[in-house]
């Protein structure tokens, strides 16, 4: 009876709520929801991921991880990968993975950097004969023939798996960089010296660098003929060290057939070097022998030389070097002008000798070393600013000096130069900061 009741007082509600007017109803649409359609672009991983994932590459992927590459192959790029399957690295001789794996960002790294392009180059950009620079620094050269595609001696046998940051291309075999200019006197045998000095000095990455550089090499025979503990000292020095070194490489490359008699040039330790060709036409370098020349590396050529070349030292150590300048300098440094005359220059300096200074009349130096003032007046009158040579001084010339009073120069009958009354009894002794020319007398400025 109540289920009947119940069921009489919810259909009279109902009867009720149907009957109402309409005015009295709000009605509140439901919004229909917008059809947007959605596309899903795919997101490719990048060159690194998609070597993992293909299960193929372990030994690539490992040696990449090992050589510490991974963060660069996966950057921005885009990069061409010219990738060795497993099947191409266990081509090589049985020992070499582990060799490589045991100096990972050096031969390993550059060998890895060999297989990448910058760039994206797919396999329809590729034609027969073209190079390209790889980020090794060295090139790669292609081939087409009988519908295969060379990559060097390795064939491409897949092409253009894209990636988010690039492509690869598979190949059949590892292709090695040729040898830079550390590889090449390494392999010669000659040079072990020069190759523990240049690992010493810290310029070993270098010279291995893109360049070029032209190198004249010392033999193992050149760096003996050194004085005795002159090697050992300078390995224990690798600031001076390097010095040295780089005196004897020339950017740029510099083939034998290029040097010419008198040629000078600029080298990376910042002093010039000068060639001549003797009369027999043996070519040198400064006072060394050039023995070879024209050995070719990727990065740049060597020429090997029969004696270690020095940087010339600046103009104070040269003075002291002499041993006939022991009154000028020690009359350079009782006037406080000694860090001027070691400074960049260049300076043109016409040095008197300890006999000049001798024919002062007596109590003369010594006065002057007392009165620093007057000691560097006459000093600088001594001093050109800029570096003037022997060839640039004519009869008549006038030069300023840093005193501020000029000099003039006269060329004898007998072709012997002058300034003012001093006779130039040797002419450019180059320094690292300008050139010494040597006088008989001590030239004193105008009152």
């Amino acid at each position: 009876m109540k289920k009947v009741i119940v069921a009489s007082v919810v259909l009279a509600l109902l009867i009720t709520a149907c009957a109402a007017p309409a005015a009295e109803q709000e009605v509140v649409p439901t919004p229909m929801p917008e059809m947007e359609e959605e596309v899903m672009e795919e997101v490719l991983p990048d060159i690194v991921d998609t070597a993992i994932a293909a299960g193929s590459f372990e030994t690539l992927v490992a040696a990449v991880t090992a050589a510490e590459l991974a963060e660069a192959l996966k950057g921005e790029g885009p990069f061409t990968v010219f990738a060795p399957s497993d099947e191409a690295f266990a081509k090589l001789p049985e020992g070499t993975v582990e060799s490589l794996l045991e100096d990972p960002t050096g031969q390993l790294a550059r060998i890895l950097l060999y297989h990448v392009v910058p760039g994206k180059v797919m396999a329809a950009d590729v034609s027969d004969g073209l190079v390209a620079e790889t980020l090794r620094g060295a090139e790669v050269s292609f081939s087409v023939s009988d519908g295969k595609v060379m990559i060097n001696d390795a064939e491409i046998v897949a092409t253009d798996i894209e990636t988010s940051n690039g492509v690869i291309h598979v190949i059949d075999s590892v292709i090695l960089p040729p040898a830079d200019i550390v590889d090449v006197a390494v392999g010669a045998g000659s040079f072990n010296t020069l190759v523990a000095a240049v690992q010493a000095a810290g310029l070993e990455e270098t010279l291995r660098g893109k360049g070029p550089f032209t190198v004249f090499a010392p033999t193992d025979e050149a760096f003996a003929k050194l004085p005795e503990g002159t090697v050992e000292a300078l390995l224990a020095d690798p600031e001076a060290l390097a010095d040295i070194l780089l005196y004897h490489v020339v950017p740029g490359k510099v083939m034998a057939a290029d040097v010419s008699d008198g040629l000078e040039a600029e080298t990376a330790q910042g002093s010039t070097v000068s060639f001549a060709i003797h009369s027999d036409g043996a070519p040198a370098i400064n006072d060394a022998l050039i023995t070879a020349t024209d050995i070719e590396a990727f990065n740049g050529v060597i020429h090997v030389i029969d004696t270690v070349i020095l940087p010339p030292a600046d103009i104070v150590d040269t003075a002291i070097a002499a041993g006939s300048f022991e009154t000028l300098v020690a009359a350079v440094q009782a006037a406080g002008l000694e860090e001027a005359l070691r400074g960049e220059g260049p300076f043109t300096v016409f040095a008197p000798t300890d006999a000049a200074f001798a024919k002062l009349p007596a109590g003369t130096v010594e006065a002057l070393l007392a009165d620093p003032e007057a000691l560097a007046n006459i000093l600088l009158y001594h001093v050109i600013d800029g570096k003037v040579m022997a060839a640039d001084v004519s009869d008549g010339l006038e030069a300023a000096t840093l005193q501020g009073s000029t000099v003039s120069f006269a060329i004898h009958s007998n072709g012997v130069p002058a300034i003012n009354g001093a006779l130039i009894t040797a002419t450019d002794i180059r320094a690292s900061n300008g050139v010494i020319h040597v006088i008989d007398t001590v030239i004193l400025p105008p009152a």
